[in-house]
């Protein structure tokens, strides 16, 4: 794992001290991203050094060596990342400034008496009303956070703010984690569906297979409201965008080509599940799971051996969560390879095209926050309880529109994306 910190070092204000430091950080292999001189002393600069390094390495022996510099001291060391997560990412305010007394009667008591009274007589008020057509609960039971596995629900309370703080930047939904402390499913099942009433669309994070895929497919029939895991869909729809952007510039017919899926977990199996749903007609997986080979089956996929899968197919995604997985000498000259774990992937996109594939790329630029805000806030604007493949299929097919000629996709802070893809979804779902 990569690890972002910002450095202070205090160093003589003469030519050549700061090509020192930096002479320092990268003979211990340390990526300088930022340099900014922060404060101007008598004869001292103190100056700011973002680095990156891999957490292998220990930061101290870098302090050490540039401590030994003639005149040049580490006064301070910050670590960017954590930094950004003091105090939590979200928070709740209020849309109105309650200040004064005639305001706080009309919305709190005793006027907010006749809204309820007026929801109660017709429950469909409670969309205008309210805030709940804008709010989607965030649900995990941290059984499967990023790669890091099994860590517990509140481990990954800070992955359910960050989607918050996306869905609010972005399209300006509410999101609100939600923190299961169990791992039975029933449990799950029966607790959202009793919480359900809160909100206007309910958002599965990071709950692993193949428990996900029971709990989805059981609040799908359960509750009269849009139920998304996002691990399984929102991945898919990113990865077929990008998929349709590189098949269409190498004049390919993706629905011709033969489709390679690396780990049949939760984003292998919902991305299988749109491939085939969007019309390719071989579809081959692998994975060392006998349960998950029979889903694939299940859904007209054909399980074979990574030898197998990298001999036969022209496009391979890969979302194993293993490190090198895919050898390069396993690549086969013009392959489409789309490594997806992250921090590392399954063999990087540079020793890819080396090998001879004719695109590559990994779950850095192929990443579910293109997909999950637009598509929320399609459904709910649109008002259906169902977020069906065609809808997803709108959302791949707007999101590779985006795409400039250098990218397979959209930039992720690309706001006109996120709000054509809400547009699209938005239409999908009325059939427009």
């Amino acid at each position: 794992m990569r690890v972002v910190e910002i450095l202070l070092v205090e160093a003589p204000h003469k030519p050549g001290n700061m090509a020192k430091v930096l002479g320092v950080l990268g003979d211990m292999d340390v990526t300088v991203e930022g340099l900014n001189a922060v404060r101007r002393l008598d004869k001292d600069t103190i100056w700011e050094i973002t680095i990156e390094y891999d957490d292998t390495l220990d930061v101290d022996l870098v302090i050490e060596q540039i401590n030994l510099l003639p005149e040049t001291t580490m006064v301070g060391k910050s670590d960017r990342v954590f930094n950004r997560h003091k105090g939590g990412k979200i928070q709740t305010t209020s849309r109105i400034a309650i200040n004064s007394l005639e305001i706080l009667r009309d919305v709190y008591t005793p006027g907010v008496a006749r809204v309820c009274q007026a929801i109660k007589e017709s429950p469909e008020k409670i969309k205008e009303y309210t805030n709940i057509q804008n709010t989607v609960a965030i649900v995990t039971n941290g059984t499967a956070i990023l790669g890091l596995g099994d860590i517990g629900a509140e481990a990954g309370l800070p992955v359910m703010e960050g989607k918050a703080a996306i869905l609010s930047e972005l399209v300006e939904l509410s999101g609100v984690p939600i923190l299961l402390d169990t791992k039975d499913s029933l449990t799950i099942i029966k607790t959202v569906e009793a919480i359900s009433p809160s909100f206007g669309a309910i958002l599965l994070e990071d709950i692993r297979a193949p428990e996900c895929f029971e709990i989805e497919s059981e609040l799908i029939r359960r509750i009269n409201k849009p139920v998304f895991h996002d691990d399984q869909h929102g991945t898919a729809i990113v990865a077929l965008a990008a998929l349709l952007s590189a098949t269409k510039r190498t004049n390919v017919n993706i629905k011709d080509c033969v489709f390679g899926q690396v780990g049949l977990g939760a984003a292998g199996i919902g991305i299988c599940n749109l491939m085939r749903s969007y019309g390719v007609k071989e579809v081959l997986g692998c994975d060392i799971n006998k349960d998950a080979q029979l889903r694939l089956s299940d859904l007209g996929g054909q399980p074979a051996d990574l030898d197998e899968l990298m001999a036969k197919a022209d496009i391979v995604v890969a979302t194993t969560g293993v490190k090198g997985l895919i050898k390069p000498e396993m690549v086969r000259e013009g392959q489409i390879i789309m490594a997806l774990t992250n921090p590392d992937p399954e063999i990087e996109p540079n020793v890819a095209i080396e090998r001879g594939a004719r695109y590559a790329t990994c779950g850095k630029i192929v990443n579910n926050m293109l997909a999950f805000p637009g598509l929320f806030k399609g459904t709910l604007d649109a008002g259906v309880t169902e977020i069906t493949h065609q809808m997803r299929i709108a959302a791949a097919e707007t999101l590779s529109s985006l795409a400039k000629a250098d990218s397979l996709v959209p930039s992720a802070l690309n706001k006109v994306a996120h709000n054509a893809v809400a547009k699209a979804v938005y239409d999908a779902a009325l059939n427009k």
